[in-house]
């Protein structure tokens, strides 16, 4: 086929050459000019594209930018490169079928007005894009044209609510590489990140979290939350990343914690952090008299391989990361990840405390032991072990273990090591052997333990280990009591902090990207409103004005920026700047206000005809109360159920009903209504509504008895989005 007298393959090749560089795209150094509200419209008018049939949704708008990535992909034996698609979808809060925000809810800002705007930033999984001139059909799930009335498959009769539908199950497909949304007021969710263990063929995490962090920071992006519930080889990677690294997968781009459930504080998790990653190996290996564990055993393995000296649950599991991320990497060489594990910080001296008769007395004693076998057979690591645990300490029989491979006996014979294709455990022979020229047994310096177990197994030994020293439901039995019951407690707080935040800060930035303009956070004040409306407290927003621009400009500024932004500001007037109360109009921000950074205006809402009370908060219309006992005042995505006396809400947890367990028709709380409480906790099939709680599945519903409280038009429904089924 040929376009404009080129053949096709040539065009496309020259098409993609124009696209942008994924992994560079925008440039790291660039900064939003402006706030989010008007950084975003630049951005989608200078690279977007809006596709024709995008009009007949005028309501869910969908912008694509195509991008290039690398020289990956090969067509006809020619390499061009592949392409991912990002859709921005514009959607109009107003007439969205979901007006107020879950994740603004459990995150803390529920307090915020609603916004007139949500831009939903989609990569999807199979790399093409929710706009263009197709979709799927609701019924089948065949392609159809936008252009078609019925389905050629199943006959069904296509609708603009089908069109709707379809765009509506984009935004909530779990299956997207990237999902991010963020409200006109520059507060967002990182929803999804799936990399390649997500299905991605092309992106890892990082280079989707790259990406993403890059675009928050040329759109002025002010707040970004992300809910952490994702795994990693199957296990709560919350948990195992903050015992390696001190903070969240996430805070790898200056995610920080933002919110715990069950009113945790910052403070308490850094110290449940550093209780649980100090934690002592030394309480699992010495264990009196009692048989040897495979645990004790995996321990000493582990330590006996490693350079330097593993002493806490950090050092072990920094290490076994460390090996598996090597067993992935690379096919490479025993040498080359020896050599890189090696290069890490090694203790010397480490063999101080033994003289050589010493590991030639424990050497000797080993090769006594393998010479005694018959036969051709094996003798694993661990029966070695134990069958000179006498001779000399543990420490001293590890590291003579480690390197007894291809070591020449008085015999004339080499002792032989491999990794056991079955069970993945280390075990030795003899084998006769002949000494070449130089008088060298060969291979002695070929084997390496950090090489011997796959990737397979050491997973299977990363997974071992975290149920036994990580989780709170699993941890094994230890002394002292304390000390474990410390850890289980740590650890159950750990897995309860879930919600991350990063504060791009978008402000600081205006004075190298706007240096001699006037750069204010406003405030405003609204006159003239009910008790109840006037709960709405919006965030400032940020006001970019002239050098020269005066109170008039900024007052008229500050009415354009909260109607562009919030629903509830629809018809706000400025009309007034608080505390200079008289001052001409025509007066100079800057002579008037030098240094000041923070404003706030005076001012109203016009023609109040329910707008406001509508919208004036992201956690809806409904007014009820937490107050919990473990200190929780608001939702924090946790389940909770309410008390039938006094309606006021708390967890199910708190109030000793386990996750698993259904919760009873009829509840008091003992904190306010115990004392009065006559009644009894009764489960009737006549008295039930069915109410998902907001950790569970529809088909994980419960039954609770409705309280004297309204309910939460978020309690419901499932809450919490769908975990990033992969990170990397």
């Amino acid at each position: 086929m040929v376009v404009n007298g080129r053949p096709m393959k040539r065009m496309k090749r020259r098409v993609t050459a124009d696209l942008y560089d994924f992994l560079a795209f925008p440039a790291a150094g660039d900064f939003a000019a402006g706030p989010f509200r008007t950084s975003v419209k630049s951005f989608l008018t200078k690279h977007a594209l809006l596709p024709p049939p995008a009009s007949l949704l005028p309501h869910l708008l969908t912008w694509q930018i195509w991008f290039r990535v690398g020289e990956t992909v090969f067509d006809g034996g020619e390499s061009s490169p592949a392409a991912v698609c990002l859709d921005v979808v514009e959607e109009d809060v107003a007439r969205s079928r979901s007006v107020y925000c879950d994740q603004c809810r459990v995150v803390g800002w529920s307090g915020n007005p609603v916004c007139t705007k949500r831009y939903h930033f989609i990569i999807k999984a199979d790399g093409n894009s929710i706009g263009g001139y197709y979709k799927s059909c609701t019924s089948c799930g065949d392609v159809l044209h936008l252009s078609d009335s019925r389905c050629k498959s199943c006959n069904k009769l296509m609708t603009a609510d089908d069109t709707e539908d379809w765009v509506y199950n984009q935004l909530e497909d779990t299956t997207h590489l990237l999902h991010g949304v963020v409200h006109a007021n520059g507060y967002g969710h990182l929803l999804r990140v799936n990399g390649r263990e997500g299905g991605s063929r092309i992106l890892s995490g990082c280079h989707i979290m790259d990406f993403w962090d890059r675009l928050c920071k040329i759109l002025g992006v002010r707040k970004v939350s992300v809910m952490d519930v994702s795994k990693k080889h199957g296990l709560e990677f919350r948990l195992l990343h903050a015992i390696t690294q001190g903070h969240p997968w996430y805070g790898e781009w200056g995610y920080e914690f933002g919110a715990g459930s069950f009113a945790l504080t910052l403070n308490a998790y850094k110290t449940a952090i550093e209780t649980l990653s100090t934690l002592p190996l030394s309480i699992f290996v010495s264990q009196g008299r009692k048989p040897r564990t495979h645990l004790q055993d995996l321990i000493s393995y582990y330590q006996s391989l490693s350079e330097r000296e593993l002493v806490n649950a950090r050092d072990l599991f920094c290490f076994l990361m460390s090996l598996i991320h090597d067993a992935r990497k690379s096919s490479t060489t025993v040498n080359d990840v020896t050599s890189k594990k090696r290069g890490q910080s090694c203790t010397p001296g480490i063999l101080c405390a033994w003289t050589r008769n010493d590991i030639e007395r424990v050497e000797e004693a080993m090769f006594r032991v393998l010479r005694a076998v018959t036969g051709s057979n094996w003798v694993s690591w661990r029966a070695l072990r134990g069958a000179v645990c006498k001779v000399a300490p543990p420490e001293l029989l590890d590291y003579c273990l480690k390197e007894l491979g291809g070591k020449l006996t008085p015999y004339g014979v080499l002792v032989q090591v491999r990794c056991n294709p079955d069970s993945g455990a280390v075990e030795y022979r003899l084998d006769p052997g002949s000494l070449p020229s130089n008088g060298v047994a060969a291979g002695c310096n070929d084997f390496s333990f950090s090489n011997c177990r796959s990737e397979q197994y050491l997973l299977q030994d990363l997974g071992f280990l975290y149920e036994a020293i990580l989780n709170p439901q699993s941890m094994s039995m230890y002394g002292p009591q304390a000390t474990r019951d410390l850890a289980i407690s740590s650890a159950a707080k750990l897995l309860d902090c879930k919600q991350f935040v990063k504060d791009y800060k978008p402000e600081k930035m205006l004075s190298i990207t706007n240096p001699f303009g006037v750069n204010l956070s406003c405030l405003v004040e609204l006159v003239e409103l009910s008790e109840e409306e006037g709960d709405a407290k919006p965030p400032p927003e940020l006001i970019v004005l002239s050098p020269n621009a005066t109170i008039s400009d900024l007052k008229y500024e500050a009415s354009r920026a909260f109607q562009e932004v919030y629903l509830m500001f629809k018809r706000f007037k400025a009309e007034e700047l608080v505390g200079y109360a008289g001052v001409d109009e025509s007066t100079q921000l800057k002579l008037l206000l030098g240094s000041t950074e923070t404003v706030e205006v005076r001012g109203r809402c016009l023609g109040k005809n329910g707008v406001v009370s509508r919208f004036r908060m992201e956690r809806g219309l409904e007014r009820w109360t937490v107050d919990c006992s473990c200190g929780a005042k608001d939702d924090d995505g946790e389940r909770m159920l309410a008390c039938d006396g006094c309606g006021v809400w708390q967890h199910t947890r708190c109030a000793e009903i386990p996750d698993s367990a259904a919760v009873p028709a009829r509840f008091i709380c003992w904190r306010r209504c115990g004392s009065s409480a006559t009644g009894q906790m009764l489960l009737t099939p006549e008295s039930t509504r069915l109410l998902h709680c907001k950790d569970e599945t529809p088909a994980m519903a419960v039954t609770v008895v409705g309280g004297a409280g309204p309910v939460p038009p978020g309690f419901v429904k499932s809450l919490t989005p769908p975990p990033p089924s992969s990170v990397r």
